[in-house]
């Protein structure tokens, strides 16, 4: 009984640690961001091309490392810490994300082409017969009565062969596709047929049972051609008493072949999609740097301006405690009889003006932070991380002595070897030419050469008839079944062979000249523009350096202003002091230091947006604030990030 109760124990606890081994794997798993690529299927070989790719739901799910970096309420960040969180969490690069995953889906389609072929209809196959089989193909390979169903078959298989396995496109020659096709059809009919003639079948009603299988096999070449093999078996059982092989099967196998000479000749005209759809993947990478620069731009504003917003509401704090110790100092000077009410009025005025500004002050910065968080979260300001939490910017815009740019030209080089933009213009460009291949090779004139071989067999029950007296016996060549029929075919007892060429010349050929002509001029104005886009680079750069120059003298002059206006103000504090100023004249002192402050403040913040601006034509965003796209595009920084000094206190 112990014994038994110690396996029970055993296999208990077996359970719970395999369940707690579970869920701490569980836990970790939902931790780790999930991949966004579609997960092919995993299955065997000869199945596996049927089953459609799993794609991953949306993620939601904001950095984990979010909630270490908010202390006491607060979330402390630097400006790199910022980048971080947004290339983790914003909505636009996730969304970016997948342009380049879905450009490689699209190449894959673009290598396989596509098939415009169609199998064999079933209707066609009802009561069809190979040539020489039974009353109907005797009659067909004899040129009497309408042509078999075989034949029909066959012509529409052969035509079908020469056009097969391409795809065509709007302007240009077709694109031949590379992926192999098999097609097959297999119909089994019963029919019955009047004879108004029955002197081949010898009955009125010629009832038939078939059973055919059809099979194509084939392949496109980008040198602009295609191959295709093709088996066909013929089974029939008639009620012909004249039928001297009966039952009988015909099988019967071809090769054949095709290839443009002229229109759709090269691989160069065959892979243009091919060449375009990896033009695209380059661009869909460009596209997401693009939206990452963006992303990173718009961080650096929101930033700094939020860092600009809270110094804006200490000087609007400052201001409204120097104008409240004042309305103090006034009112009790006010008891003792050396002011009048009048002073103390206007002191009280100033003190509800700076608590005005100081509410716009804060409304500003609640606003900074509504749209920082936006941008930080993928649920915005309803995350429950963020709802309640203040943003507290530990970076400030630090404004060198002097700006030390490099020239002009060199920064124009540098401008057009990095900016995206220009890449994308670019590789537009380089697509249009390669399309531009295909659509003048449309105005050459279309010669085919085409041909193939084909071996057919038949066998059966031989039988022997007695037709107006003469004894009728089919040969021992057509005695047996499939066995036999197919010696035949590859031994080629009854070969046929066929080579050809058809030539298409389209008399005036309007339509080819004018898409060529469309597409120069497409193209001509592309080019067109994207020189006068690298022209406007160093307009661009010039005003940009202007600006900064600008910005960095204006805020020169706002910090001299500032420094004096607080001189002023000390000097107008120390005369009031001894009685030898007016509160009036602090409170104007004073006003005129607050908006040197503001002004500072605005200049700082211009000064560092004209910085950023420069950053962004100059292409080298990511660069100057250690952007990696390859984390981008994972949307993982592996980084640790700052911790706010709070913590270490």
């Amino acid at each position: 009984m112990t014994a038994r109760l110690r396996r029970v124990f055993d296999t208990v606890r077996r359970t719970i640690a395999a369940g707690l081994c579970c869920g701490i794997w569980s836990t970790f798993a939902c931790a780790q961001s999930p991949a966004i690529e579609p997960v092919k299927p995993q299955a065997p070989v000869w199945f596996r091309p049927y089953l459609a790719p799993e794609t991953p739901p949306i993620r939601l799910d904001n950095s984990a490392w979010m909630k270490d970096l908010i202390r006491s309420g607060s979330l402390y960040l630097t400006v790199q810490d910022a980048i971080a969180l947004v290339l983790e969490n914003d909505i636009d690069i996730e969304v970016s994300r997948y342009g380049p995953i879905a450009a490689i889906w699209e190449l894959q389609r673009a290598e396989a082409g596509q098939s415009s072929s169609n199998p064999p209809s079933p209707a066609s196959l009802v009561g069809a017969t190979a040539e020489g089989q039974g009353v109907s193909g005797s009659e067909g390979s004899a040129g009497a009565g309408a042509t078999p169903a075989s034949s029909q078959s066959q012509t529409s298989s052969s035509s079908s062969s020469r056009g097969s396995n391409s795809s065509t496109s709007l302007v240009g020659p077709i694109v031949q596709s590379t992926d192999p096709l098999f097609q097959e059809a297999t119909v089994v009919s019963h029919t019955t047929q009047p004879q108004s003639n029955d002197t081949l079948s010898q009955t009125a009603a010629l009832i038939s049972t078939t059973h055919v299988s059809t099979g194509v096999l084939q392949q496109g070449f980008l040198s602009g051609g295609s191959i295709s093999a093709t088996y066909s078996d013929h089974y029939l059982s008639e009620n012909a008493p004249t039928d001297i092989v009966n039952p009988s099967v015909a099988p019967s196998l071809s090769l054949s072949f095709q290839h443009n000479l002229l229109r759709g000749f090269g691989v160069a005209v065959n892979s243009r999609y091919i060449n375009v759809a990896k033009i695209n993947r380059r661009v869909s990478d460009l596209i997401f740097k693009l939206q990452v620069i963006n992303a990173v731009t718009q961080t650096l504003h929101l930033y700094y301006g939020l860092a600009a917003a809270y110094e804006d509401v200490k000087t609007k704090q400052s201001a409204l405690e120097v104008a409240q110790a004042l309305y103090e100092d006034n009112k009790k000077q006010f008891q003792v009889g050396s002011l009048t009410q009048l002073d103390v009025t206007f002191a009280e005025s100033q003190v509800a003006g700076g608590q005005r500004d100081l509410i716009i002050a804060q409304t500003g910065l609640q606003q900074q932070e509504i749209q920082f968080k936006n941008l930080l979260s993928r649920t915005g300001s309803a995350d429950p991380v963020l709802r309640d939490v203040r943003i507290i910017p530990i970076d400030r815009i630090a404004v060198p002595q002097n700006d030390e740019l490099p020239p002009i030209q060199t920064m124009v080089q540098q401008a057009l070897a990095n900016r995206a933009d220009l890449a994308i213009e670019k590789a537009d460009i380089e697509a249009a030419e390669v399309l531009a291949v295909g659509t003048k090779n449309g105005l050459l004139p279309a010669l085919q050469v085409s041909g193939g071989e084909s071996d057919a067999g038949l066998a059966g029950t031989r039988r022997t008839i007695i037709i107006r007296k003469t004894r009728e016996e089919a040969s021992a060549l057509f005695a047996g079944g499939t066995g036999a029929a197919l010696g035949q075919v590859f031994r080629r007892d009854f070969p046929a062979d066929r080579i050809g060429a058809s030539l298409q010349v389209p008399v005036h050929n309007r339509q080819a000249q004018a898409d060529d002509g469309a597409d120069q001029l497409t193209l001509r104005q592309s080019q067109l523009s994207n020189q006068k886009d690298i022209s406007q680079v160093q307009v661009d750069l010039m005003n940009s350096v202007v600006m900064l120059q600008q910005a960095k003298a204006r805020y020169d002059a706002a910090v001299k202003n500032r420094t004096l206006a607080k001189q002023l103000l000390d000097s107008e504090q120390q005369a009031y002091a001894v009685g030898k100023s007016t509160g009036y004249a602090v409170t104007q002192v004073q006003r005129d230091l607050s908006v040197a402050q503001y002004l500072e403040i605005s200049a700082q913040l211009g000064w560092n947006s004209s910085l950023i601006t420069l950053d962004e034509i100059l292409g080298t965003t990511l660069e100057t604030n250690h952007v990696s796209i390859d984390e981008a595009k994972a949307g993982k920084v592996t980084r640790t990030p700052t911790r706010p000094q709070s913590e270490n206190k």
